[in-house]
């Protein structure tokens, strides 16, 4: 990174390059006033065609001020890139527009676009990737010609990288559909000028993906990755006034393993865990979308059902009983291992009137279960009927 004025911080290279800051905010406007559309070029011809008015936009030091303050007012990151690709809009003259990185589950996601259409997709995912694992501009005159990627979509493309920390955290991409007849390339210091408006944006989608996943750890179970006991308690709390002003019913089950302690006491707690992770799987793939999957402790977990009944959320309790009997646990590992849940289920209002009543009710539905055979499943009975 370039050394930093010390009167205004901002970079040297771009500083010396713009000048002061009390004489280009009317060329800057006067630049960005200046339309980048002609019948005729492709992304390339453009890039030379406009090259005087380009440089003004991006080598002046208000840019950098701009996209500065763009980036870093947002928290979350979609917002964060929905400014950079406005400005890159404007900074360049390709017709579509992504910012592309990876989400908490390290896949691959368009964080905003502008421009695409969904065909495009495939060759936004391709370059992105290229230039994520390379650290570099990826410029093509035509993507359907380029060994470097294989798509049939897009004629041409130039992209850089978003480098924070000495890592990628993303990509920004300009498309064309058209072909160009030359590679679209930035003339050096335009390239680094850009280089240098990418930075604040990249290091302000560093921060907010640091703090989603923080935020995501908080809330997380380090085992499962299903929601924790702290989370499981803010959810109950939050669904239990909501459901409580709206007049709907909430359902909350209890599951606990049955026979899991004989799975850390014959084959050791290593496969014990693997075990748990696998029932996890289990139980929120049996789950709906819109229920919150949770691991209480131990070999217990939680489901919170918004707007479900105790008819509902029996159905439910059942299939997680039936899916867990038939899976071959430890199955990976040689191993052909059974196990059976009890389940207990509590709906409000008809059992409960608050969150603690409602895990109260559950848990005793559940040992009822278990002190009755266990395999099975149980509805929390109306307290005015004990």
């Amino acid at each position: 990174m370039a050394p930093a004025s010390r009167a205004t911080g901002i970079p040297v290279a771009l500083y010396h390059t713009a000048g002061p800051a009390g004489r280009s905010g009317s060329k800057l406007r006067r630049a960005s006033e200046v339309s980048l559309t002609k019948p005729g070029l492709d992304l390339a011809a453009k890039l030379r065609a406009f090259q005087r008015a380009l440089r003004s936009r991006v080598e002046r030091r208000d840019a950098l001020l701009d996209i500065v303050r763009a980036v870093n007012t947002p928290l979350e990151p979609p917002k964060i890139a929905e400014q950079l690709v406005h400005r890159a809009a404007t900074w360049l003259p390709a017709p579509c527009w992504a910012v592309v990185s990876t989400d908490l589950s390290a896949q691959l996601t368009v964080l905003a676009e502008h421009g695409l259409t969904s065909e495009m997709g495939s060759a936004v995912y391709e370059v992105a990737n290229w230039v994520m694992n390379h650290s570099q501009e990826f410029v093509s005159a035509d993507l359907r010609r380029d060994a470097r990627v294989h798509n049939s979509s897009v004629g041409a493309v130039i992209a850089f990288p978003l480098n924070s920390r000495g890592s990628n955290v993303g990509a920004l991409i300009g498309l064309d559909r058209a072909a160009s007849a030359r590679e679209p390339k930035l003339p050096v210091t335009m390239l680094r000028a850009v280089r240098i408006l990418l930075e604040p944006a990249a290091v302000a989608l560093d921060n907010a993906f640091r703090v989603k996943r923080a935020e995501a750890l908080s809330v997380t179970d380090d085992l499962t990755h299903l929601f924790n006991s702290r989370y499981l308690n803010i959810v109950l709390r939050r669904e239990t006034k909501r459901a409580s002003r709206n007049g709907r019913p909430l359902s909350l089950l209890f599951i606990d393993l049955d026979g899991f302690k004989a799975v850390n006491d014959t084959h050791g707690h290593l496969f014990g865990s693997r075990a748990l992770v696998e029932a996890a799987a289990v139980i929120r793939g049996s789950a709906r979308e819109t229920d919150v999957v949770a691991r209480f402790g131990g070999d217990e977990f939680a489901l919170v059902l918004p707007d479900t009944g105790g008819e509902g959320a029996f159905a439910v309790g059942e299939r997680i009983r039936d899916r867990i009997a038939e899976y071959k646990f430890l199955a990976g590992d040689g191993l052909d291992i059974h196990l059976t849940a009890s389940i207990g289920v509590a709906t409000l209002p008809d059992v409960a009137a608050s969150a603690e009543e409602l895990v109260q009710a559950a848990d005793k539905a559940m040992y009822q279960v278990k002190d009755s055979g266990k395999n099975g499943i149980q509805a929390a009975a109306d307290p005015a009927e004990n």
